[in-house]
């Protein structure tokens, strides 16, 4: 195996923000809709963007459950922290995705819509894994904000910044590759949001050590058994849904961990200073979706050639390739993203 600095060999280039936005143009624009995945990548994007834009998150997602606002449909919106694999959504996310880029699939445009960095850089799960990208979507989203507008990021945000996504135990443990994502997103500017989080001298590692401690202390004070206090659950392992009820059709995040999750949000908007705007957060009159969610390892399925062109025949609504090992996907049944709602149109 190459080592990781061989790897790194000749990549050093670096991304266009104006560029991405003259592609994505609906990433800086306005009052949009967002599906965010429920957890603390999926919170702080959805904070974020409602905060910088005042987007509004109309739903959340989980690859086995979707739950969205009546009314709407999952194309009037975009999905932060889950890439869709379907050309008419709009999608940003992080995960690896491509088995191998001198393969590239038929079907790889229905990513024509995704705002993805490991896609951009060219990166697959055969010859490039161990360079994924290593951060999470809300650092891709400050720094594609803050070239387009004015974006400011106090010391306090840096423990809630590293904490997502384990970015912080990936500065040690992949130092070169962090190092050169930083240096792709242009974390090093000036100008750039990012330099705070990842550059800021007045943080020594023992003092970052006690601010991540006092972090994860709050965020343990709403931690309840089977239920951590930085994700809303959603679906149980079976892909049943979780923490919701329903009444006479509509759906609605239980009371109890709406309360939770909001205090995680607040906790977030405290340390971030990007307002929670409660007004912009749907919690009740959502309409349930349930998908089948599989991996390959459970399928006793080995990642190769064949058997990613084979998946990618079945047509999978999301994936993410964890290991060199294991591809964990997402099959539109027994609801269509798109289809169940009409059906509560036409019903309603």
């Amino acid at each position: 195996m190459a080592k990781i600095q061989e790897l790194l060999q000749g990549r050093t280039e670096r991304i266009d923000y104006s560029d991405l936005v003259k592609k994505y143009s609906w990433i800086v624009q306005r009052n949009q809709l967002c599906i965010v995945s429920p957890d603390s990548d999926g919170l702080l994007c959805g904070l974020f963007m409602s905060n910088v834009f005042d987007w509004q998150v109309k739903g959340f997602y989980d690859g086995k459950v979707m739950l969205l606002e009546r009314g709407f449909s999952a194309t009037d919106c975009i999905f932060l922290d889950m890439e869709v694999f379907r050309n008419n959504i709009r999608s940003v996310g992080h995960h690896m995705l491509l088995y191998n880029n001198n393969n590239i699939p038929s079907n790889w445009g229905n990513f024509e819509n995704c705002i993805q960095p490991n896609n951009m850089r060219n990166y697959d799960g055969q010859h490039t894994f161990r360079l994924k990208y290593p951060l999470a979507t809300i650092h891709l989203l400050i720094g594609i904000a803050g070239a387009h507008t004015s974006v400011n990021i106090p010391e306090s945000a840096i423990c809630p910044l590293l904490f997502t996504d384990g970015v912080y135990q990936n500065l040690f443990g992949y130092p070169e590759n962090v190092m050169n994502w930083l240096q792709y997103l242009r974390a090093e500017e000036l100008a750039s949001p990012l330099k705070v989080v990842f550059e800021n001298e007045k943080y020594s590692v023992f003092k970052l050590m006690q601010a991540m401690d006092q972090f994860f202390r709050s965020r343990d004070e709403i931690t309840i058994p089977n239920q951590r206090g930085d994700r809303l659950r959603i679906s149980d392992t079976e892909g049943s849904p979780y923490n919701i009820s329903t009444t006479d059709g509509s759906c609605a995040i239980e009371s109890d961990a709406k309360n939770r999750i909001e205090r995680f949000i607040q906790l977030l908007s405290h340390l971030t200073k990007w307002e929670y705007k409660q007004s912009n957060w749907t919690w009740s009159n959502m309409c349930l979706y349930q998908f089948t969610k599989l991996d390959f390892v459970r399928d006793n399925r080995r990642v190769n050639n064949r058997s990613y062109q084979d998946f990618l025949r079945k047509n999978p609504l999301s994936w993410a390739m964890t290991s060199n090992e294991n591809i964990e996907y997402t099959l539109e049944k027994p609801d269509k993203i798109t289809n169940r709602l009409v059906k509560q149109r036409r019903g309603s």
